[in-house]
């Protein structure tokens, strides 16, 4: 598997998940910090692999200030935001829904704890009940109510719902653009959230659009039962990764 990613490293594309992958699961969405170890290694592969990225649900904002690796791509709620080459770009299909992403917050603050609540970007929000999880049926029924009124999508992630904007556009999605051209492709993630990636690249390799693909889960207490069918190698947590991706570092230094 490490030979796969370092056998061309100019024409092979890392791809990794941010939440329980490069950063350990903590209560607070907000205080999610990647591994030290995380980053350098990162900054390591940036000009050794053709591309190094960030795929996240976070706001990419988020990911420019916690992940300050220069040279690498990042994207941001599932691909609805980019940062590449220091060029912030939103996808145009968001914009309609802009003012009922605003609508939809105003009533969830209405309803839940605000400290539940995370706006992200202006472009979608997540409510978390990670912090309360005695809250997750209230929660879960407020979105249930509240997107639907305001034309919005839900999206279930680990212990938190989205309302975002009804457009087709996952990590599938982001992940398949993002190592088109490429020969050999990874991607690293832990979550529900985590799966359409891994399915990208398979499909990216059935189709001939990739002569390789490397699918790495990072285990967690509450990784999804379908991610280890999902994969082609698993690693023990955030440090199992650095532990993976040091390796890969190495061998193409």
């Amino acid at each position: 598997m490490i030979a796969k990613l370092t056998a061309h490293p100019l024409a092979t594309a890392l791809l990794a998940d941010f939440d329980g992958s490069l950063a350990p699961i903590v209560e607070r969405a907000e205080a999610a910090r990647p591994m030290p170890a995380a980053i350098a290694v990162l900054q390591r592969l940036v000009g050794r692999l053709g591309c190094v990225g960030v795929v996240s649900g976070r706001p990419v904002g988020y990911l420019v200030e916690h992940v300050p690796v220069a040279g690498a791509v990042l994207v941001g709620l599932y691909g609805m935001e980019q940062v590449r080459d220091g060029k912030r770009t939103r996808d145009p299909r968001v914009e309609p829904y802009i003012a009922n992403v605003d609508a939809a917050l105003t009533e969830l603050r209405a309803r839940l704890p605000e400290d539940l609540i995370e706006p992200k970007s202006g472009v979608s929000v997540t409510v978390h009940w990670r912090p309360a999880p005695e809250l997750a049926d209230e929660i879960l029924a407020a979105a249930a109510e509240v997107a639907p009124r305001h034309g919005l999508a839900q999206l279930r992630t680990r212990m938190a719902v989205e309302l975002r904007p009804p457009i087709a556009i996952d990590k599938g999605t982001a992940v398949r653009a993002l190592v088109a051209g490429y020969s050999c492709a990874a991607f690293a993630g832990d979550d529900t959230g985590d799966l359409p990636a891994f399915v990208a690249l398979d499909d990216a390799r059935r189709a001939g659009d990739l002569v390789d693909a490397v699918r790495i889960g990072v285990t967690s207490a509450e990784a999804p039962p379908e991610l280890a069918a999902a994969v082609d190698v698993m690693v023990d947590g955030p440090p199992g990764l650095v532990e993976l991706l040091t390796r890969v570092a190495d061998e193409i230094a």
